[in-house]
């Protein structure tokens, strides 16, 4: 996997609020491959996680903040698009990428 030619969609981008918190958040990437197969992985920056665990201490989900989890989970110091950029890059180049992002499948 080391072809470096891809796609990256993320989906804080459709947002019409552009000011999001690029230090305390999570975002869905997306990053289609020269070959256009599709893949799939959540960025969350290391803040965010204390985020959520004080707010799953309030609401009372996942036992009070006991846990946190999510399927193809990427830790990040910030989750703006030159970094996020750049992390896909390092993985491909590392052949890395495929065992952090999850495979698409075709809809057809």
């Amino acid at each position: 996997m080391k072809n470096l030619e891809r796609e990256i969609w993320i989906n804080v981008e459709q947002s019409e609020n552009k000011n999001y918190n690029i230090y305390d958040n999570n975002v869905d990437v997306m990053v289609t491959l020269s070959d256009r197969s599709k893949w799939v992985a959540t960025f969350f920056t290391y803040e965010n996680i204390t985020t959520l665990q004080q707010k799953n201490e309030k609401t009372g989900e996942n036992m009070k903040g006991a846990y946190l989890w999510a399927s193809d989970m990427v830790l990040v110091d910030n989750v703006s698009r030159k970094r996020i950029e750049e992390i896909v890059d390092h993985l491909l180049k590392e052949d890395e990428f495929k065992y952090i992002f999850v495979h698409c499948e075709d809809d057809q």
